[in-house]
C-alpha cells in the first residue's frame, strides 16, 4: 500500500509505493500466458488454402499430378481422385451421424495406393448452405480424420475449388 510519512514539520514527505502484489500478479499472469503459449501450439491443426479459384475449371493431369478430394455434404460424404475421376459415395449411418470409420478406411487404402504413397496432402471441402447446413464438428472431424490416416498437409478450400469434384 501507499503510505505517506511526515518528516520533520510537515514541510517534505516521503511517498513509498509497495510494488510486492504487483510484482505477484505479473508473476502469476507470466506462467499463465507460458502454460497457454504451449496449449495453442499442442492443439492447432495445420491448414492450407488449397484447390482452384472458384470460378476455375478443374486442374489438368499434366499440370498437378493426383490428387484426393473430399467434399462434405449434408446427406453423404465422397472421396475422389482427381486424374481417374473416381468418386466414392460414403452415405450417412442410419441413426443419421456421418460414417467417419468408414471414410478413415477409405482414406487408408487412397494412402496404401501408388498414386498416394509418398503424397501427404489432401483437399478438403465443405458444401453448405442455408437449406443443407454441414456443422462445423464434421468439417473438422473430417480434418482430424485425414491427419490420422496419413494425410498431415490438411488443405481446405471451397467445394468449387477442389480438383476432383463429384457432378451429379
Amino acid at each position: 500500500m501507499a503510505q505517506i510519512q511526515e518528516t520533520g514539520g510537515g514541510k517534505s514527505r516521503n511517498l513509498e509505493l509497495n510494488i510486492v502484489p504487483f510484482i505477484d500478479l505479473m508473476s502469476c499472469l507470466t506462467a499463465f500466458l507460458l502454460v497457454t503459449a504451449v496449449w495453442i501450439n499442442t492443439a492447432r491443426l495445420n491448414v492450407e488454402p488449397a484447390g482452384k479459384a472458384r470460378g476455375g475449371e478443374p486442374c489438368p493431369d499434366d499440370e498437378c499430378g493426383v490428387k484426393l478430394s473430399v467434399l462434405v455434404e449434408q446427406e453423404d460424404i465422397w472421396v475422389g481422385v482427381s486424374r481417374v475421376n473416381d468418386f466414392e459415395r460414403i452415405d450417412r449411418l442410419a441413426d443419421g451421424s456421418y460414417d467417419f470409420e468408414r471414410l478413415e478406411q477409405r482414406l487408408r487404402a487412397h494412402k496404401s495406393s501408388a498414386f498416394f504413397h509418398d503424397t501427404t496432402a489432401i483437399e478438403i471441402a465443405a458444401q453448405s448452405t442455408a437449406a443443407s447446413p454441414v456443422h462445423y464438428q464434421a468439417l473438422v472431424s473430417t480434418m482430424d480424420i485425414a491427419v490420422r490416416a496419413g494425410f498431415v498437409d490438411v488443405g481446405l478450400t471451397d467445394p468449387q475449388g477442389l480438383t476432383a469434384r463429384p457432378t451429379l
